[in-house]
């Protein structure tokens, strides 16, 4: 079974957003999903080439990516935790991937059509990965 990491471009410097994060990948860890904070700062460059080399598959959030809904996402989550291998889901740093990047030919998720701060990025993506979770175990956590 694959495994499933966020990983994050730096860590959130703000206290709400990190009270968070850390609630929902709480909640994730007994799910088997990891969360990896670069706090580095690795240039954009190396935090995308860090990534490349990681076995499995890396999807960046973009906001030029695949829009799917919460029930799609489910459905993709389901078919990563059945493959054999890791899916990494990298948020970018705070400017946002260059088309450079982009151009690495990794697949690519939009949280949404609009424009979030980076650390509110992160919080979302963990908690739509989690909700994904719960939709796949028919938890009352999702109300369509």
């Amino acid at each position: 079974m694959g495994r499933v990491t966020l990983h994050l471009h730096g860590a959130p410097k703000n206290r709400a957003a990190r009270t968070m994060l850390s609630t929902y990948t709480d909640r994730l860890k007994s799910q088997g999903v990891g969360l990896v904070v670069h706090s580095d700062k690795r240039t954009t460059k190396a935090y995308i080439d860090h990534l490349s080399a990681l076995s499995g598959t890396l999807v960046l959030l973009d906001e030029a990516g695949e829009h799917l809904t919460s029930e799609a996402l489910a459905d993709r989550l389901k078919g990563w935790r059945m493959s054999a291998q890791d899916i990494h889901l990298a948020i970018g740093p705070a400017e946002g991937w260059k088309d450079d990047e982009r151009r690495y030919g990794h697949q690519r998720l939009s949280l949404s059509l609009m424009t979030f701060p980076h650390e509110l990025a992160a919080v979302m993506l963990a908690e739509q990965v989690y909700r994904a979770h719960e939709i796949l175990r028919g938890s009352a956590y999702h109300k369509p």
